[in-house]
């Protein structure tokens, strides 16, 4: 899948100097960004170019679950599995596809739904008709409670590497990513070492992702199409909440609705993408589904120096932001900004305890470094903040309250950094619909 070093090294010093020659700002920002870190990089071990590997999954509908992964030559999309090891009773077919981004060429790329499944269990899986590797996932519940992992701008560097030991250790039953994955930027084998780096974790649960900034990977003349890559690799489940992209979509877990939308394409009142998150609040049951969670991945609130000023997040919040009230959503996750924030509950810049609680979880170790600058003096709706990398955890223990834990990887015993309560708006008689 990868061309000599050497020659690709080359490819990528054009596109890169393509890619910000093209790249264009109208807000001039005082942030000044530390020094890059290195990135990893992450080698397929097997020799077997038929041996899958980037294996991911993925929820789809209630009780369904895409298993997806990539071979280097041609090999059937079939997946065998059962809930007990070595005992597979049942089987299923899928689609197999590929793309081009410049000189690169993907190796081949299979996704196979499996289902219908039982909560809360653990089923043995065989990616392939000849594959050796048994792998295992676990379903997430059908009933509160349910914990999700949550973590933005992750990247694969060493930061990496140790946020992702820390969520290894939380129990979680599904994963959350507000955006930037890979941070690949053009160089696409990057995205094969970001699919053999988070394997050992998103091949046992669920991960549920939404684009960001560094998905784009838009070049003029040369590759005018945006998302290519992220759009092949990491499909989700648009199609069964009735939306037309993958840049935007929404499903149940337990008794959450969650949300992903999509900062990086349109979203004003008269998109595709505004008319679809309209139309998915009206039809929530909020006696099924007493919460409901957001992720974009441009902050709609940010006191962070970093990122000011980006329509992307401004523009969004002020097309949207009626919308998410309305519905009475209790939190929105966001990425894009190197550090930790917690904002109190908010709506049109002013505390209001109808309104969703913000949080920025852009701190998953991205290459990068850490957004270290705040302004001051610190607004009264920002809570808490911190420029330390981390993860978070949500865990909805049931239709009326959750609890929200932000962790910082420099702690090596799991002890939650913030933490806070907090009450589904349903449940508030002040906040009735």
């Amino acid at each position: 899948m990868a061309a000599h070093e050497g020659f690709r090294h080359l490819v990528l010093a054009i596109l890169v100097f393509a890619f910000e020659a093209s790249l264009f700002s109208g807000v001039v920002s005082i942030y000044v960004r530390p020094p890059p870190r290195q990135t990893l990089f992450f080698h397929h071990k097997d020799e077997d170019s038929a041996s899958p590997q980037q294996v991911h999954i993925s929820l789809v509908g209630q009780d369904k679950m895409r298993i997806s992964w990539i071979t280097e030559n041609s090999s059937p999309a079939t997946v065998k599995y059962g809930t007990s090891p070595g005992v597979y009773d049942n089987s299923a077919d899928g689609t197999t596809s590929s793309y081009h981004y410049v000189l690169y060429k993907s190796g081949e790329i299979h996704d196979v739904v499996v289902g219908p499944l039982k909560p809360n269990t653990v089923y043995y899986y065989r990616c392939g008709p000849d594959s050796a590797q048994e792998r295992s996932f676990k379903t997430p519940p059908a009933q509160l409670p349910i914990k999700f992992a949550i973590v933005g701008d992750l990247g694969q560097t060493g930061w990496t590497n140790s946020t992702l030991q820390h969520v290894a250790k939380s129990n979680y039953d599904m994963l959350l990513l507000p955006g930037d994955l890979s941070y690949a930027d053009l160089d696409q084998p990057l995205w094969d070492s970001f699919g053999r780096m988070v394997e050992p974790l998103a091949s046992q649960r669920p991960w549920m992702v939404t684009q960001g900034n560094h998905e784009i990977e838009k070049l003029p003349i040369i590759h005018s199409t945006k998302f290519t890559s992220y759009n092949a690799r990491w499909r989700m489940p648009f199609e069964e909440s009735g939306s037309n992209s993958n840049l935007y979509y929404s499903f149940d877990a337990a008794g959450v609705h969650v949300v992903m939308l999509g900062s990086y394409t349109d979203f004003d009142q008269n998109s595709d993408q505004y008319k679809w998150l309209e139309a998915d609040l009206n039809k929530v049951d909020r006696g099924k589904t007493p919460w409901i969670v957001v992720l974009i991945h441009a902050p709609w609130y940010n006191t962070n120096t970093a990122h000011q000023g980006e329509v992307e997040s401004e523009g969004m919040r002020k097309a949207m932001e009626g919308l998410i009230h309305q519905a009475r959503v209790g939190v929105v996750f966001a990425g894009h900004v190197h550090a930790y924030e917690r904002f109190t509950r908010v709506s049109n810049g002013k505390p209001d305890n109808c309104g969703p609680v913000h949080i920025t979880i852009g701190d998953g170790g991205n290459r990068e470094g850490l957004a270290s600058r705040f302004m001051n003096p610190q607004p009264a709706i920002s809570v808490f903040r911190e420029a330390s990398f981390g993860h978070g955890q949500l865990e909805v223990v049931n239709a009326t309250h959750a609890q929200w834990t932000w962790h910082r990887n420099d702690d090596d015993k799991p002890i939650a950094s913030d933490s806070i309560w907090l009450r589904s708006l349903t449940s508030d008689p002040t906040c009735k619909l």
